[in-house]
């Protein structure tokens, strides 16, 4: 059997599965944007310094001390000042004109390129971006080259990316329990109108799902339900009242031929052969009057009139009426019937008397009917708290396992109970029916070649 998966728990799935995703694409399309922003924020301020070193080589005569001193200025109040140089076109260093000697910067070096060339340098575990800007002050060619680091950016950028990491377990878990809460509001109506289908059987089929006035699929589903039950409820009546009236039909001819069967056995000299065909017919008509009151007491319940009358009844007597009509027929058969209570006070429940003993009846009848000679079969009383319980047990052929999910159904028997025992596979039917309209709780154990055992359980009630 394919195991149902709850549509709240993949409702949640999905949910959580598109936030996180949402949140991931998001994540890096704002990651690849820090780091493009970062890095383009840096190229703007080397262009700016670079700009800024243009204009005052221009107001001033290159070389000249004046102008040395300026640059040396304006080195020391821009931030990273000394990664700002400037070059003729053949590489000699023109500015800063005292070069630190334990600079070991790779500061570029050979002919000033004719393009503005960004580049990064790796220097003492430190990244670097440069730029080298070629300029022209009158008539002559220099470079001024700018430098910049990148570890600020880069210590950024990873902050940026492991917030992100931890980030995202937090939401999973958050829009998990978002997406449930939301799943199992969204879905209570479904819940509801599940609740509402299980009560409906085929006793009650006048019953109707209640009206959710939503406007949406589920008010459609519901409406499209209720109308499918009330044309289940037209044609289980019309079948319902096909079965009684044929059922009442039938019963005068069959009750004819009984009766005329009957007087020719008591009454006309037969020879053998023929008074053993009446005998025939009788046990015919007997089995079909049964056949038909049992279909009978199925459309009363079809048609939800149980036509009973409940009332204080005690268990006990019950029980003790049906051991001793059963008793001669297990007899005969050289069975072991036995009756065990746990207390001799009466046991009371709510219930009607004729459809009880009719319940138990069955039951019993169909243990003696598979139940070996020399068998035993015991009834067995027990009570505790505000339940009583009776078990029905038998060492007979016993019901297979899979079979037991059927046994209750209309018509259904056995194979190996066909050729054992007559019926029509109508009593166990009955039997739960008078069961569940008594409130009990039938319900039955078995292995094959061992036994079975048939428990019903019902709510006491006091006897004052």
């Amino acid at each position: 059997m394919k195991r149902r998966s709850s549509i709240s728990l993949r409702l949640t799935v999905w949910f959580s599965t598109a936030f996180v995703l949402g949140f991931l694409v998001f994540g890096v399309a704002m990651y690849l944007e820090l780091s493009y922003s970062l890095a383009a924020g840096r190229d703007k301020t080397l262009l700016h310094r670079a700009n800024r070193a243009v204009t005052l080589l221009t107001n001033c005569h290159v070389g000249s001390p004046l102008c040395v001193q300026r640059f040396d200025d304006f080195a020391a109040a821009t931030p990273e000042g000394n990664l700002i140089h400037v070059f003729d076109v053949d590489g000699k260093r023109l500015y800063p004109v005292v070069q630190d000697p334990s600079d070991t910067f790779p500061w570029p070096s050979g002919v000033t390129p004719q393009d503005r060339l960004f580049s990064k340098v790796k220097y003492q575990n430190a990244i670097f971006r440069m730029l080298s800007e070629p300029v022209t002050i009158g008539t002559v060619h220099y470079r001024i080259v700018v430098g910049g680091q990148l570890n600020d950016n880069r210590v950024l950028v990873n902050q940026f990316k492991h917030g992100l990491l931890w980030t995202a377990p937090i939401l999973l878990i958050f829009s998990a329990a978002i997406g449930f809460f939301l799943s199992t509001r969204a879905l209570r109506p479904v819940a509801r109108l599940i609740a509402s289908v299980r009560l409906i059987s085929i006793g009650n089929l006048s019953r109707r799902l209640p009206a959710l006035h939503s406007g949406d699929e589920l008010e459609a589903l519901t409406e499209t339900c209720n109308e499918m039950l009330a044309r289940l409820e037209t044609a289980v009546g019309q079948i319902t009242r096909f079965t009684a009236d044929a059922s009442h039909e039938l019963r005068s001819p069959i009750s004819y031929i009984y009766t005329q069967s009957e007087y020719a056995l008591k009454n006309l000299p037969l020879e053998e052969e023929s008074a053993e065909c009446f005998s025939q017919i009788l046990r015919e008509c007997e089995e079909a009057t049964a056949l038909l009151n049992d279909m009978l007491t199925l459309a009363r319940c079809d048609s939800g009139h149980s036509g009973m009358t409940f009332t204080r009844t005690n268990l006990k007597g019950i029980l003790d009426d049906v051991y001793l009509r059963a008793a001669p027929l297990a007899k005969s058969k050289q069975q072991s019937l036995t009756l065990e209570v746990d207390r001799h006070e009466p046991t009371w429940i709510m219930g009607d008397p004729p459809s009880l003993r009719r319940l138990f009846w069955i039951l019993l009848d169909n243990a003696i009917k598979y139940t070996p000679i020399d068998g035993e079969i015991s009834i067995r009383l027990r009570t505790g708290g505000s339940e009583a319980c009776v078990d029905i047990k038998d060492n007979g052929i016993g019901i297979p396992q899979d079979a037991l999910s059927n046994i209750f159904g209309r018509f259904y028997r056995v194979d190996r109970a066909r050729t054992l025992a007559e019926g029509s596979g109508l009593g166990l039917s009955i039997a739960k029916w008078i069961s569940d309209i008594h409130r009990g709780d039938l319900s039955v154990k078995s292995s094959e070649n061992i036994g079975s055992i048939f428990q019903i359980s019902f709510g006491t009630t006091n006897a004052g």
